[in-house]
């Protein structure tokens, strides 16, 4: 029988991360995804599962927790929003560059700087671009509602551990705050310490028996060895790009237009999407839930059947970057954006369709 239960956002990222088989979770509070860590430290699964809930002295020491972690072969995580997600920045390109699978959870707020604890959308950049050095990439997916946040936690940790990658689920304080029915996923126990040696044969659990010795590091000091990294990387993520591109297309072969928006905003967008079907204009909407890998081809493939894309984000403009990219000149793009912690109506996103298009 399924368990319906109403709960926030970053409840569902809690419950859903402990019914996984998460082996870790490893944080430091901040507003407004400070109810992931304070639900799990409620449930206490240390208590049924077995799953260590620890709140680090620092975003830095957290996420170098979650890469000692994973490099065991372990399920592990952690949580943060915008500010503090910037300060783990090294240690996700460590993880990266060690190819380690793990789960970073960003639920937006606004900035730049301390800025506000009001929600956001300008992290695209700094997720998508790589916001620590070097060539790397993280597999990101972009839930819409708190169905989602529950869902995603395990597609997120099956991406991870398919590819040797981190992936981040990158939410905004709306879906994170905001309450929903949530239809929560079966108990999947945690995997035994055989299970992991079976299945991360690379990770690092203590060396057996005539068993060859495993290093993990992301450092190289030849030239060669590095460049030889990096074109392995590339390869991989091509293969990412392949195979795992999600998204949602809503009215989009018959749109004349087409909203592109992810998160909570593409809600706003298909609300706007109905008030104009009302008055006769075809809209359609394009919801990005992988924001990488990007839906470039589907894009670009109804670029050539449409007038023009609108662009919404909580940002000054951000994916739309990717959107032209895709797009290529074949139509126009527009975009809207509100930053701030200000949130456009659906009727003002209309207006503003109207204003550039028509």
């Amino acid at each position: 029988m399924e368990e319906i239960k109403l709960m926030k956002g970053n409840e569902a990222i809690a419950h859903a991360a402990i019914r996984c088989g998460t082996d870790g979770y490893f944080g430091y509070p901040i507003t407004p995804q400070s109810e992931i860590m304070e639900t799990l430290m409620d449930l206490a699964p240390w208590n049924t599962t077995g799953m260590v809930v620890l709140q680090a002295e620092s975003e830095v020491a957290a996420i170098n927790m979650v890469y000692g972690g994973a490099g065991c072969g372990k399920k592990v995580m952690t949580s943060s929003s915008s500010p503090g997600i910037s300060l783990k920045q090294e240690g996700i390109s460590y993880i990266a560059g060690a190819e380690l699978p793990c789960l970073i959870v960003n639920v937006q707020r606004g900035g730049p700087g301390l800025g506000t604890i009001q929600p956001s959308q300008a992290d695209y950049f700094q997720t998508v671009k790589g916001g620590g050095h070097g060539d790397y990439r993280l597999i990101t997916l972009s839930p819409a509602t708190v169905q989602e946040m529950a869902d995603f936690v395990d597609l997120a940790f099956e991406l991870a551990f398919k590819y040797n990658n981190p992936a981040m689920i990158l939410a905004d304080g709306i879906v994170g705050q905001m309450m929903e029915k949530v239809v929560l996923p079966p108990f999947k126990p945690r995997r035994t310490d055989e299970e992991v040696r079976r299945q991360c044969p690379w990770g690092t659990m203590g060396k057996l028996p005539n068993e060859k010795r495993h290093i993990i590091t992301s450092l190289a000091l030849e030239a060669d060895v590095m460049e030889a990294t990096n074109h392995r990387l590339q390869t991989k993520y091509a293969k990412i790009e392949e195979n795992e591109v999600r998204f949602e297309a809503t009215n989009c072969e018959d749109a004349d237009y087409i909203f592109v928006a992810f998160g909570s905003t593409a809600r706003l967008c298909a609300s706007a999407m109905e008030l104009a079907r009302e008055q006769g204009i075809k809209v359609g909407v394009l919801r990005p839930i992988t924001l990488w890998p990007f839906p470039t081809k589907e894009i670009a493939r109804l670029a050539k059947q449409v007038k023009g894309f609108l662009t919404v984000e909580l940002s000054a403009g951000q994916m739309v970057e990717d959107v032209r990219l895709a797009v290529n000149g074949v139509v126009p793009v527009e975009f809207h954006g509100r930053m701030g912690g200000n949130v456009p109506s659906a009727e003002e996103i209309f207006e503003k369709f109207k204003e550039k298009f028509l």
